[in-house]
């Protein structure tokens, strides 16, 4: 801890947290190219912005986890060098995570006291009945709700956990509360709960803010709204003067270039069928046809259950209920297996982790799913598979030393190149393609989506999950917009915007407002 200053001027008093013009670096690349933040009193303050924009950065700033590079930071009226966890706390800075960050094998009543234990008067002795006593008046008089003191973490719903981290929070009488995505697994009743909560603090003079990706939150919540982009705050205003479509506009960067190859491919017969299709607590009836030669793009916030209904279509994830249907043929795949077996294919986002053998060679890798193409009587036919490798590696323009390389020395974007190659060695029809372009650059980008491109054109079904929404809007025929478990947009890609996708994502269009 350092303050800058010795004390606070009097006028300054008036905003709690105040970034002036703030960078931060990690490595080569800029989190934080100037941004600005400015946090009045007694107000529910909303930060948004795409996934990259910042928005974690700057909360990481605040909670002491990183320091600045350059820039100044001020709580209420101090400047500081940097902050550190434990002088965020002495400050009454206090984080609600989207995680929620609690130890599951810990009772109710040892998370809520855990490093805060009263005493009993002049001892070293825990007053265990203080603790509860304290715990009881919070849980009824905010929440209207007795949780079992020495039940786990681990037995309660994850709304039962939030209050739990929220209930930690209150017991130390916080000045500002920053909550971020809180309702992302949260069902509208429980949603409702928390607002009514955020508007009580603020009426006690809490401040507050409030990252979420839905937009209606916002809104509704939120006296001033700051949006990030690129790392820099573009817009700061009060709510009064904008709203969640205006928002919306100010979120998405528009200035795309030629990067998306256009494309004229007819789409052939329907190839993938889905009907009704459910996963308790992930998503509700969904239905959706894909046809040869199209590119369909499915998109939706944390928590909306896009990821979940591809996972579940590739056999990961078991539906509750619906069918999926493969030109004709029923599907309920019960592992991926089955899923590859019926000519499924996913790139996963997690490519490293998932998607490729980092310390297997380019050619092993490309062949990994389809060995038995190269295998008669159980001998491998090195010299076809190395001519089929060489042959994808120069589709592909997979710039590596060659097949023999180990993957790990590749770029990020030719990573994915060999993802994707390991399903066009196995010739399959439908590719689902989780996050595709994340982590790359913009020239491996273009490649990537021209890839895309030809896949199409050839006859296959795309799946293109993605946050990045000009890209949905650049490569794909048609969108579906996930909301809080349900499909609740079809956009046709050449007759819609990324506004009005991102406005359908978060809720801000006609009929999904849901906050009270």
């Amino acid at each position: 801890m350092t303050a800058t200053e010795p004390a606070p001027a009097a006028d300054s008093r008036d905003h709690v947290v105040r970034f002036d013009r703030v960078v931060k670096r990690f490595g080569g690349a800029q989190a934080l190219a100037g941004a600005s933040l400015t946090v009045r009193r007694g107000t529910v303050h909303g930060l948004v912005g795409q996934n990259g924009a910042g928005k974690s950065t700057l909360i990481k700033l605040l909670a002491g986890l990183h320091k600045p590079d350059e820039g100044r930071i001020e709580i209420e009226g101090r400047g500081y060098d940097r902050l550190t966890p434990h002088l965020c706390e002495e400050l009454g800075i206090h984080f609600i995570h989207q995680d929620r960050l609690l130890v599951p094998t810990f009772t109710v009543g040892e998370t809520l006291f855990l490093g805060r234990e009263l005493r009993l008067g002049g001892t070293p002795f825990i007053d265990r009945s203080a603790m509860q006593r304290r715990a009881r008046e919070i849980l009824a008089n905010y929440f209207g709700v007795d949780l079992p003191k020495n039940a786990l973490i681990s037995e309660l719903s994850t709304a039962e956990q939030q209050i739990v981290q929220i209930t930690r929070a209150l017991l130390h009488q916080p000045k500002l509360l920053v909550f971020d995505e809180p309702t992302a697994a949260l069902v509208r009743q429980e949603a409702d709960i928390l607002f009514r909560l955020i508007r009580r603090l603020r009426s006690e003079g809490v401040t507050i803010i409030y990252i979420s990706h839905y937009l209606n939150e916002i809104e509704a919540l939120c006296d001033d709204v700051t949006v990030l982009r690129n790392g820099v705050d573009v817009a700061s205003l009060p709510m009064s003067e904008t709203s969640a479509n205006g928002i919306a506009t100010l979120m998405v960067e528009r200035d795309i270039g030629e990067m998306f190859p256009k494309r004229q491919v007819e789409f052939g017969a329907e190839i993938l069928k889905v009907r009704h299709l459910s996963a308790a607590n992930r998503f509700h009836d969904v239905s959706f046809t894909l046809r040869r030669g199209e590119i369909l793009g499915i998109t939706g916030l944390l928590g909306s259950g896009a990821k979940d209904l591809v996972r579940t279509l590739f056999g990961l994830q078991a539906a509750t209920s619906g069918e999926i249907d493969i030109e004709t043929k029923a599907l309920k795949p019960r592992s991926p297996v089955e899923a590859v077996d019926h000519q499924l294919a996913l790139v996963p986002e997690d490519r490293r982790g998932h998607g490729v053998g980092l310390d297997l060679s380019v050619r092993e890798n490309i062949t990994l799913s389809s060995l038995s193409r190269y295998t008669r009587f159980g001998f491998l036919d090195r010299k076809r598979e190395g001519s089929d490798t060489d042959e994808l590696i120069k589709r592909l323009q997979i710039k590596t030393a060659g097949r023999e390389a180990l993957v790990r020395t590749l770029s990020g974007g030719n990573q994915q190149k060999v993802a994707i190659a390991k399903w066009l060695s196995r010739q399959s029809e439908i590719y689902l393609l989780d996050e595709p372009t994340v982590g790359v650059d913009i020239g491996s980008k273009v490649e990537i989506y021209s890839l895309i491109g030809e896949l199409a054109a050839r006859g296959a079904g795309v799946i293109v999950l993605s946050s990045d929404l000009p890209e949905l809007v650049g490569i794909t025929d048609r969108i579906l917009v996930l909301f809080r478990g349900r499909l609740t947009r079809e956009l046709v890609s050449s007759q819609t915007t990324t506004d009005e996708v991102l406005s359908a994502s978060t809720g801000a269009v006609e009929g999904l407002r849901h906050v009270g």
